[in-house]
């Protein structure tokens, strides 16, 4: 087990330091907040910065309540027929599509047949659609490893299913709830071929002035400087691969912190 957790922890801490290693000399206030200029050979990644993140919250705005919504339907309220697992079946078939796939639905759906157009509605639809089995699945685990004494408790006070859920259960599963939803944002941050149908521009020096605006993104600026723009300097190609990590480390780093804070407060 020693070993087999080597094989897998080693290299991806190589992958972390070569990153590290290259890309932090590219790191200065220019390369944050600038705009990208010179066919994106100099100047910044403040664009593809802020696309990123404004993806990754408009992402989590459509998936969360659709996702958390679902798991609780599933755990709580659905019998156990035919119906609920092809549900779940079909999850996790869904878990397991390529993402080139999602984005060519989100072509099709959102950028097409609604008239979206090339967006960051279009980009956050599909990546939601991407990130929803994770979300579900993980999120009706947590919901179903709470004890059913809680439930028992709860309604053996008056209270009814749904203040039960509310007050009793949620509650209890809100750290396993939390680590689905990153896991699943997680994915999203870091894909490209979602995005490049439906929402990335190639080059797009301003920031976008409504959600039906196209926007730079960390993942595909990343794919286009490292093979679309000949003579790029490596460490920009490092640098934006830095940032884009830095910024998926935050947000786990975030993620661990508030589940451990209702870890501790759970009463089992």
């Amino acid at each position: 087990m020693a070993l087999a957790t080597l094989a897998v922890v080693v290299p991806i801490l190589l992958v972390l330091v070569t990153i590290f290693v290259r890309g932090y000399q590219a790191i200065n206030w220019e390369f944050l907040t600038a705009m990208p200029r010179d066919g994106m050979k100099a100047g910044g990644i403040f664009p593809a910065i802020v696309g990123t993140i404004i993806l990754i919250f408009a992402t989590g705005l459509a998936a969360i309540p659709v996702g958390v919504g679902g798991a609780i339907y599933l755990s709580e309220y659905a019998r156990d027929n035919w119906a609920t697992r092809t549900i779940r079946l079909a999850m996790i078939n869904l878990a397991g599509i390529p993402s080139v796939v999602y984005g060519l639905f989100g072509l099709g759906m959102f950028v097409l047949f609604l008239r979206f157009g090339t967006s960051i509605v279009s980009g956050a639809l599909t990546l939601a659609i991407m990130t929803l089995p994770i979300i579900i699945s993980t999120s009706e685990e947590a919901l179903r490893a709470v004890p059913v004494e809680f439930r028992t408790v709860s309604a053996s006070v008056g209270g009814t299913r749904w203040q039960g859920i509310r007050y009793v259960v949620l509650p209890q599963a809100l750290p396993g709830i939390i680590t689905g939803v990153i896991l699943g944002l997680l994915r999203a941050a870091g894909e490209t071929a979602p995005i490049l149908f439906t929402v990335a521009a190639f080059y797009l020096p301003r920031l976008p002035r409504s959600p039906f605006d196209q926007t730079m993104a960390l993942p595909y600026h990343l794919y286009v400087i490292s093979t679309q723009v000949p003579g790029m300097p490596p460490q920009i190609q490092y640098g934006t691969a830095f940032v884009l990590l830095l910024i998926v480390l935050t947000f786990s780093l975030t993620a661990t912190l508030i589940r451990s804070f209702f870890r501790r407060r759970r009463q089992w």
